[in-house]
């Protein structure tokens, strides 16, 4: 699945840490002041857009800096509510952070607002399988093969929860297709070697 890239180091991690202190200390509104006059203060706390703090948070994901982007991404939030790419971004830097919880939320409701994503699915599903819930995996990775049936990386990852599920042969032939579908696909071609070797000295 692809996913970021972009920018600078100094000015912008101190930017990024104002950020992070100000997302922490926004609040719904205060009795007598409108939603859209928090909306408006929180727009004027950054001359930044959201298309720029996704850029910057790209960047510091380049840079390994996985708090510094969320920082960024969750400033981004503010600026460009529901939007389901920034909101999917938020889960992923989630991810990267081991908040597994709180990153299914944010793929969760990235989902609500596209629902016709298949790599919101995967995503959703990688959760459910790394807290070992293998049936709502799969019902999310099928429901990302309804959507795309001809993509590998949903092929792919079907095979890792199948091998988790201990069920070999289903997993081979899902890694298969996602070779069939991209012969490119290097991580796919590993796994089908290690599971034919496994298959084989099971079988001696």
């Amino acid at each position: 699945m692809t996913v970021f890239q972009l920018l600078m180091l100094g000015a912008a991690a101190f930017f990024a840490f104002k950020i992070y202190e100000h997302v922490q200390t926004l609040k719904d509104p205060q009795e007598g002041e409108s939603e859209d006059g928090a909306q408006r203060n929180a727009n004027a706390f950054s001359p930044h857009n959201a298309q720029t703090l996704v850029a910057k948070a790209e960047d510091a994901y380049e840079q390994e800096d996985f708090s510094k982007a969320l920082a960024l991404l969750k400033e981004a939030d503010t600026k460009d509510q529901n939007n389901p790419d920034i909101l999917y971004r938020i889960g992923f830097m989630l991810e990267k952070l081991g908040d597994f919880d709180e990153a299914l939320h944010q793929y969760k409701n990235a989902l609500e607002f596209d629902k016709n994503n298949e790599y919101f699915h995967n995503s959703i599903a990688s959760i459910y399988r790394v807290k070992g819930e293998y049936a709502s995996a799969r019902m999310h990775l099928n429901a990302s093969l309804d959507i795309d049936p001809q993509n590998p990386v949903t092929h792919y990852n079907y095979g890792n929860l199948l091998v988790d599920m201990k069920n070999t042969e289903q997993a081979l032939e899902m890694y298969e297709k996602a070779v069939e579908l991209d012969p490119e696909f290097t991580q796919a071609q590993e796994e089908i070697a290690k599971l034919k070797t496994s298959l084989k000295d099971t079988s001696v």
